[in-house]
């Protein structure tokens, strides 16, 4: 055990638990950690390869917590038997980052974290073509946009088919519990929808609104043509003295047909009417633009945040769009924090940092040979280093590009002999992973499922757990 006291005055003393091969690291990683934080430190080494096997009772028998102590920080595998240790201890216990150079951020030296609870965007999600669904299938897709985000359900009705059962369906969603808007010029559809409890109206220009005075309820004024900016203003004008609640949408138009110039129309409707109801839809740019939707749509919600557009109509229809409700719905919440706060939207999350990471994490220089010579058993342990892929055992440290060719050259070794079919999978598996984020630019740890933001699916242990992990040693 290593004491190694830094900043006396502060009071808190961490004693980190750690293996072998992880103490080199570190070392490294708390004493810098340590100086910006300010706290006291000791780190003690298990006699154990690998820290994320220990076990409670296994290190019961070895933890000696120094009586300066404040709070013991376990690995981060730890996490499964965090309870019984903490049983043992009379100090505070808690497990660390699984990844240190994590660390930094578990003592709060990164970015100050800020609620990302309020917003005040409405997302609007459309379910495009709905009159050609299938009741079921339009019911599901609607409490799926609602479990992500969409505050009321747009029904999109299709231009040449009058849609007889909307009355039907209408109620059928108010009864799931979800708020819903009816998409057509159409005044038979749209008045069927408010009569049965729709409570937004996309959209009316000059061709219905006399019909939209009887609705009794809210909607979204368009003008006649995207570029006839002055007609949306005289039907604005129009339904106002009638009493008829109204969003102005200007339109938003696709790059290549007028994007910018449709972009400045929202800008002068702010000048022009400081205190309405606003609407972007926003379909036209993440649906008909080659490019995953998150950054176009996180672009466009901050957009509406500093104009004050405070609703957006969505779908999701197009593959790389799949997810755009969720998507809105994370944006509109950075956006809003960040114009409150005046702070741009930077370390307020990652969900929508898909592609790829927020952060590398790079070995330290001759760290997997070091491995090679230290370790004693016959485990795999893999690591993307760079533009590499590195297979390190005892006595073994393959390196490349290719999985397949790192897998042949393994079957040629004393170990790569004793690989069986579900070891072989598993090793599979991991390196294509390991290849996924080396071509991204992704963090990469063994047995942790890549981060893809809000779309991460989380792992099992499978190289952590059940005989596999039985078959591993304590030195």
């Amino acid at each position: 055990m290593e004491n190694a006291s830094k900043n006396d005055g502060l009071g808190c003393h961490y004693h980190f638990i750690t293996g072998r091969l992880a103490e080199h690291s570190l070392r490294q990683v708390v004493e810098s950690v340590a100086a910006r934080a300010g706290f006291d430190y000791s780190i003690g080494v298990m006699p154990i390869t690998v820290a994320a096997l220990i076990t409670p009772k296994w290190l019961a028998r070895h933890l000696d917590v120094p009586a300066q102590a404040t709070e013991v920080i376990l690995p981060g595998y730890c996490v499964r038997g965090l309870a019984e240790i903490a049983a043992m201890l009379d100090v505070p216990v808690q497990c660390g980052p699984k990844d240190l150079s994590d660390l930094p951020n578990f003592f709060s030296l990164s970015s100050k974290k800020r609620s990302l609870n309020d917003f005040d965007i409405e997302i609007v999600a459309e379910i495009n073509h709905a009159p050609s669904r299938p009741v079921d299938e339009l019911l599901a897709l609607a409490s799926g946009y609602a479990a992500c985000g969409a505050d009321i359900i747009d029904l999109g009705c299709n231009p040449e088919q009058r849609w007889d059962g909307i009355k039907r369906v209408v109620p059928m969603l108010r009864d799931l519990g979800l708020r819903v808007s009816i998409d057509t010029l159409d005044p038979f559809e749209a008045a069927g929808a408010c009569a049965a409890g729709a409570e937004l109206v996309l959209s009316v220009n000059r061709s219905n609104r006399e019909m939209a005075v009887d609705w009794g309820t809210e909607v979204v004024v368009i003008p006649d043509t995207p570029d006839a900016i002055e007609t949306m203003d005289e039907t604005a004008e129009y339904l106002t003295q009638r009493n008829v609640p109204i969003r102005l949408d200007p339109i938003l138009e696709p790059i290549g047909f007028g994007f910018a110039a449709s972009l400045n129309r929202y800008i002068e409707t702010r000048r022009r009417h400081p205190d309405a109801a606003m609407m972007m839809g926003i379909g036209n740019l993440s649906e008909l633009t080659d490019v995953d939707s998150a950054g176009v749509n996180f672009l466009l919600l901050g957009i509406c945040q500093e104009l004050g557009i405070q609703s957006v109509l969505t779908t999701q229809v197009i593959n790389w769009a799949r997810s755009s409700v969720a998507e809105c719905d994370l944006a509109r919440r950075m956006v809003y924090a960040a114009c409150k706060e005046r702070i741009p939207p930077k370390n307020l999350s990652d969900a929508l940092v898909m592609l790829r990471d927020p952060r590398l994490s790079e070995l330290p220089a001759g760290h997997t040979e070091q491995l090679a010579d230290q370790i004693k058993d016959n485990n795999f342990r893999l690591f993307a280093q760079g533009d590499e892929i590195r297979l390190v055992s005892r006595d073994l440290h393959l390196v490349g590009d290719d999985p397949f060719e790192i897998f042949e050259a393994l079957l040629a070794t004393e170990q790569g002999e004793k690989v069986d079919a579900s070891h072989a999978f598993y090793l599979g598996f991991e390196m294509c992973k390991a290849l996924t984020a080396i071509t991204l630019g992704k963090r990469y740890e063994q047995d942790e499922s890549l981060r893809w933001g809000h779309l991460t699916r989380d792992e099992k242990h499978h190289r952590l757990s059940g005989k596999r992990r039985q078959k591993k040693s304590a030195d």
